[in-house]
């Protein structure tokens, strides 16, 4: 049984479909953490546009918006002034299955939306007890329910807001990996640096799992020296953790979320769609089992 509920888009959805090749299982759910506290540098559109693709890829997949703004919850066409979502769960109690929902047109996706409710849960976080364990419990329980229906997720991201306070916090100690997204500008490693020391401290005193597992280049313009540098100094310290398809600055990625959808519907021929594309069967592939990345064509 599924307790999720249909949420009704807006807009209707064009092109959804499932990618001719399926994407490989993980052994066991893996679940990311979008974050970089520096706005403005793909974060949201990296985690949504992910999330689509490994759906349309076959895998069970959760977005769970734990940014205020809202962004994730809009680019998936749900109304934010007419649900419950993660605010209801990190500050009363309220199971996500109750809160989650279908989206239209991705059979293999729920999302956990985030209201306008949520601006205030950082202030409304601090008086509680275990604070920054809230997301982790409420999930750990909301998984095992899944996994009991036989319903076990593959992929979960957590969207987080462009800051280092309460919520984020709680997303990076429910998270076993995260997941950066660095635009190709001026100070975008400086803002690396800042994120992965925060990191640091969450590993020693909340969180051992967590690791920094995937880097992903965003609004890339292969014509600029500044991009094809930011991208070099990359390269050269985490060689390991980049998926090294960037992903091109595009007005269709741009623009798909005013529509309530993903680049990956919006128009999945796209540039951008089809980087995210081959980033979420990178992803894939590291995380199955006996698999390589290296067999990536």
């Amino acid at each position: 049984m599924n307790d999720s509920r249909e949420t009704l888009a807006p807009r209707k959805i064009v092109g959804t479909k499932r990618f001719r090749e399926g994407m490989p299982s993980p052994i066991t759910t893996r679940i990311f953490t979008v974050a970089n506290q520096k706005g403005g540098v793909g974060k949201t559109t990296t985690a949504v546009n992910l999330a689509a693709a490994l759906a349309m890829g076959g895998l069970k997949t959760l977005v769970i918006d734990l940014d205020p703004q809202g962004n994730a919850s809009t680019a998936f066409g749900i109304p934010r002034d007419d649900v419950e979502g993660i605010y209801e769960v990190i500050t009363k109690d309220k199971p996500l299955r109750d809160v989650a929902l279908k989206i239209p047109g991705y059979p293999h996706l729920v999302v956990v939306p985030a209201t306008q409710s949520l601006a205030n849960a950082e202030v409304e976080l601090v008086p509680l007890v275990a604070r920054e364990m809230r997301l982790k419990k409420a999930l750990a329980t909301y998984l095992a329910e899944t996994a009991n229906n036989g319903e076990r997720f593959d992929y979960i991201f957590i969207d987080c807001p462009p800051s280092l306070g309460l919520l984020t916090v709680n997303a990076l100690v429910a998270a076993d990996e995260l997941l950066i997204p660095i635009q190709c500008e001026y100070y975008s490693l400086e803002g690396l640096t800042l994120l992965l020391h925060t990191v640091s401290l969450i590993q020693e005193h909340l969180n051992p799992r967590i690791t920094l597992s995937t880097i992903v280049l965003t609004m890339f313009d292969g014509r600029t020296r500044l991009a094809n540098d930011v991208a070099e100094e990359v390269r050269k310290h985490y060689p390991s953790q980049l998926i090294d398809i960037p992903v091109p600055r595009a007005v269709r990625v741009s623009e798909a979320p005013s529509y309530g959808q993903t680049v990956m519907t919006y128009d999945p021929s796209s540039n951008g769609a089809e980087a995210y594309a081959r980033i979420a069967r990178e992803i894939a592939l590291r995380g199955a089992p006996s698999i390589s990345s290296a067999e990536v064509s």
